[in-house]
C-alpha cells in the first residue's frame, strides 16, 4: 500500500478500518465492469479516509474506463501528492493526459516512472511509445509549415486505380451510389470482405465534395405524418447498426435518419460503419443527416483505433482523406425549428444563440474551447448552473442552463448523445435534455443496452427503441488502437 506523504486532518482507526472494506467492495465492482458503482464506493471510502493514494488512483482508473478524463486527471494527481512514490498514480495520470491528447505531459509522467524504476520493462515500453508519437506530432507540424495545406481529395487519381478482374463485390454505377450498391454493401461487409478503394475514395471524395456545401447548423424538416429516427453514438459496432436498420427500416425518403456523431473508433468494423453511412447519405443526401462528434476528430482517431483501422484495411493516405472529410461534417442540426440536435451539449456561456451556431467555422479540428468545442464534448449535470468537466473538455450544464437556451433561441427541447446510458437513452432536465446512445454493449464489456428515437413532425413527441446487442465476428475492439492505448483500455 502506499504510504502518506501528506495528511489532511487525523484519521480515526475505525474509519481506516471502514475505508479499506469500502475499497475493496469498490474492487470487486471494478473486476465486474460496475464502473459507476465502483467509484461511488471509492468516494466514501475517501470521505473516511482521505489521505490514503490508492483510493484516488483507483477511483482514477474507474473514471478512465467511463472516458471521465478530467476527473481521472484530478485524481491521478490528487494520488500523487499524497504519495510522490506511488508510480500507479503517474501511469494514471499519464492515461488521462494521452487521452486528452496532451502527449508532452504524458510524457514527463511516463519519464519520472522510468527513472524511479530502471529496471521496470513496462515502464520503458510505455515511455518509448509515447514518446514515439510526441516525436511523430512534431514531425507532423514542421512538415505543415513547411508546405502548402495539401488537399487529399484533389490529390487523388480515381482513374490510375484499376478494378481487378477477381473483384466480385458491389460497384458503383456510373460513378453514383444506388440502392442496389449500398444493399450489397452491407451483405458484403456482413461476410468481412471490403469494398474496393476505387469506389471508397469516390464516395470520400463525393460526400466531402458535397458536406462542403453545408451549413454548419443544418434545418430539417420534417412533414407532420412521417418518422423521424434520430441515432446516437455507433463506434465501429457495425453488426448493432445493420440490427438498427432491421428493427426500424432501411434509410429512404420515407423513413429519414439523423446519426449524431462518433460513427467511427474503439470497435473494430469502423470502415465499414463509415462507408455504410457515407453510402446513404449520397444515396439520399436530403433524407439522411451526419453530425460531427468527438470522435471524428484526428487525435481520438489516432488513439482510439479508427486511424489505424483505415491505414490496415487500406492506406494512410485514406486516413489523411478521412481526417479531411470529418473537418466538413455538420455541428449540429434543427428539427422544424424546434429540436435542436448535437453531439455533446451546451455552452459555457448563456448568450448562444443558433445564428452563432450557424457562424462557427468548422473546417478545423476543434479547438480547446468555445462552441465548436463544446458542441462536441459537453456533457448535462442534474445540478443547477454549470461545472468544470469530468472529460476535461467542454463543460457540464444544468436543467437550468438548458431551460435559458431553450427559451432564449424557441426550441422545445435538445438530443445528444455522447454519453453510455445503461438504458441507451436517458430524459433529464425536465423532459429538455435526451440523451440518446446507439452502441449496446459498448466495447463488448459495458453491458448496456442502446437505443434510437422516433418522432413524428406533427408533434416532435420522443419515442424511444431499445435493444441489446447482437452477436460479431472474433475481432475485439480497440483492435486497431494505438498499441499503448490499447492496452490501457482492456
Amino acid at each position: 500500500m502506499a504510504t502518506n506523504a501528506e495528511v489532511t486532518g487525523p484519521v480515526s482507526q475505525e474509519d481506516i478500518e471502514a475505508a479499506e472494506k469500502l475499497k475493496n467492495e469498490a474492487n470487486e465492482l471494478f473486476k465486474k465492469q460496475h464502473y459507476d458503482d465502483a467509484i461511488e464506493l471509492y468516494s466514501k471510502a475517501i470521505e473516511k479516509n482521505p489521505n490514503n493514494a490508492v483510493y484516488y488512483a483507483n477511483r482514477s482508473i474507474a473514471n478512465l474506463r467511463l472516458e471521465n478524463f478530467g476527473y481521472a486527471l484530478g485524481d491521478a494527481s490528487k494520488a500523487i501528492d499524497l504519495d510522490k512514490s506511488y508510480t500507479k498514480a503517474y501511469y494514471r495520470r499519464a492515461a488521462a493526459h494521452m487521452s486528452l491528447g496532451k502527449y508532452k505531459l504524458a510524457l514527463k509522467d511516463f519519464e519520472y516512472v522510468t527513472k524511479a524504476r530502471p529496471n521496470d520493462q513496462d515502464a520503458k515500453m510505455k515511455y518509448n511509445e509515447c514518446n514515439k508519437i510526441v516525436k511523430k506530432i512534431a514531425f507532423e507540424k514542421a512538415i505543415s509549415v513547411d508546405k502548402k495545406e495539401v488537399n487529399i481529395a484533389d490529390s487523388i487519381n480515381l482513374d490510375a486505380m484499376t478494378i481487378e478482374d477477381e473483384y466480385e463485390g458491389p460497384a458503383l454505377e456510373d460513378g453514383k451510389v444506388t440502392l442496389k450498391f449500398v444493399t450489397e454493401l452491407m451483405e458484403y461487409y456482413k461476410q468481412e470482405k471490403q469494398l474496393h478503394k476505387k469506389y471508397a475514395y469516390k464516395i470520400l471524395i463525393d460526400v466531402k465534395a458535397y458536406l462542403q456545401k453545408q451549413p454548419t447548423l443544418v434545418d430539417i424538416k420534417v412533414p407532420d405524418d412521417q418518422k423521424f429516427t434520430v441515432c446516437g453514438d455507433i463506434h465501429g459496432q457495425f453488426y448493432d447498426l445493420m440490427n438498427i436498420f432491421k428493427l426500424n427500416g432501411l434509410p429512404s425518403k420515407s423513413n429519414p435518419y439523423l446519426f449524431n456523431g462518433d460513427f467511427v473508433d474503439r470497435g473494430s468494423f469502423s470502415v465499414e460503419c463509415i462507408f455504410t453511412l457515407f453510402s446513404f447519405k449520397l444515396l439520399y443526401p436530403d433524407h439522411f443527416f451526419m453530425s460531427r462528434g468527438n470522435h471524428e476528430t484526428l487525435d481520438m482517431n489516432r488513439m482510439y483505433g479508427f486511424r489505424g483501422e483505415v491505414t490496415f484495411k487500406y492506406t494512410a493516405q485514406m486516413a489523411d482523406l478521412f481526417t479531411e472529410v470529418y473537418n466538413w461534417l455538420p455541428l449540429a442540426h434543427c428539427i422544424n425549428n424546434r429540436v435542436l440536435v448535437m453531439h455533446g451539449g451546451l455552452f459555457s456561456s448563456d448568450d448562444v444563440t443558433l445564428e452563432d451556431i450557424q457562424k462557427v467555422d468548422r473546417n478545423k479540428q476543434p479547438p480547446e474551447d468555445g462552441i465548436m468545442c463544446e458542441l462536441l464534448w459537453s456533457d448535462p449535470q442534474p445540478m443547477l448552473g454549470r461545472a468544470r468537466s469530468k472529460r476535461g473538455v467542454g463543460c457540464q450544464f444544468g436543467p437550468d442552463v438548458t431551460e435559458n437556451f431553450l427559451q432564449k433561441n424557441g426550441l422545445d427541447y435538445i438530443i445528444r448523445s455522447h454519453e453510455v446510458k445503461n438504458d441507451g437513452y436517458e430524459v433529464a432536465h425536465d423532459g429538455k435534455c435526451i440523451t440518446v446512445f446507439s452502441a449496446p454493449n459498448y466495447c463488448d464489456t459495458m453491458g448496456n443496452l442502446g437505443a434510437f428515437i422516433t418522432m413524428y413532425g406533427k408533434d416532435l413527441e420522443p419515442k424511444f427503441t431499445t435493444y441489446e446487442a447482437v452477436p460479431h465476428p472474433n475481432v475485439r475492439p480497440m483492435t486497431y488502437a494505438h498499441s499503448f492505448f490499447s492496452s490501457l483500455c482492456q
